[in-house]
């Protein structure tokens, strides 16, 4: 492996590279910018309609976090990222190949994660896909991978952690993330949002609670990024949330249940419902 005496001149002159030549950063990446009202005007966007993933992805970017190529160089540059590298190129494949999912054992991770991609109606590729209507360039270098891992992982977030894919459900897996990959894209979706629900929607269900326990969780969690997502989808739901250290979460099924009980649908809060209707 290619190195230089100092990391930081290395990264910055791109010498750091994988066994294979790939560099850790690529020479032509453009140096990220913390453009923090560039990103308040996305959200604003993303306000208006939580479905439009692309909004997501240019606040990250307006947002980068001054620790993320000490993460992508400590995963990517030792013995586990060059295995990774070998194992899972790409995620996307591997997670979108259900019928080899499904010969997983029942009550697998894996099992869970089809079920619950195929109930909502998505795929890893489609998430590929939002991403690159963001227009990003593509580079040939390890931050590339790693940060293709942490798009390609979203949707298992999910599952692990239990949250749905309702706006709070969205905002915790943001702030779960932000405790295992801290930026402050992550924050700003995931508290501001809350903030804003809080706002937009009167209620006594505990919002602010229920996010700030999906950000304890994800810090206690090993990151996921660096662990075998085959490994991972092959054990047991419950084990893995176990050996994760990923608990009930408790506080966001309570902001459901307070919210069905004032007739607010937690899919759909801009259009309060009556109870009788949400039994129905």
């Amino acid at each position: 492996m290619m190195t230089h005496a100092d990391p930081e001149l290395a990264n910055a002159v791109g010498t750091e590279c994988a066994p294979d030549g790939t560099p850790l950063r690529a020479s032509d990446r453009p140096k990220p910018k913390y453009e923090p009202l560039k990103a308040w005007h996305h959200f604003r966007i993303l306000l208006k309609d939580k479905e439009n993933t692309a909004e997501v992805f240019k606040i990250f970017d307006a947002l980068p976090s001054k620790d993320f190529m000490r993460r992508v160089r400590a995963l990517t540059l030792s013995a586990q990222g060059e295995d990774l590298r070998a194992r899972e190129r790409s995620l996307p494949a591997i997670l979108d190949d259900h019928e080899a999912l499904r010969r997983l054992p029942k009550g697998s991770v894996a099992h869970a994660y089809c079920d619950f991609m195929e109930r909502e109606g998505l795929s890893a590729a489609g998430l590929v896909e939002e991403s690159e209507k963001s227009g990003r360039p593509i580079y040939d270098d390890l931050v590339q991978w790693y940060g293709f891992r942490l798009r390609d992982t979203h949707d298992l977030m999910h599952v692990l952690t239990g949250y749905g894919r309702d706006a709070l459900g969205e905002q915790c897996v943001l702030l779960f993330t932000h405790g295992q990959n801290p930026s402050h894209g992550h924050l700003l979706l995931g508290y501001a949002g809350a903030w804003h629900m809080k706002g937009l929607v009167k209620s006594s269900a505990p919002v602010l609670k229920a996010v700030r326990q999906a950000h304890q969780t994800g810090r206690a969690c090993p990151s996921l990024v660096g662990m075998s997502i085959t490994d991972l989808l092959a054990m047991d739901l419950g084990e893995a949330r176990r050996k994760l250290g990923i608990p009930e979460p408790d506080r966001y099924h309570e902001c459901h249940r307070v919210w069905s009980s004032e007739g607010i649908d937690p899919y759909d809060l801009l259009a309060p419902r009556q109870p009788q209707t949400l039994a129905a």
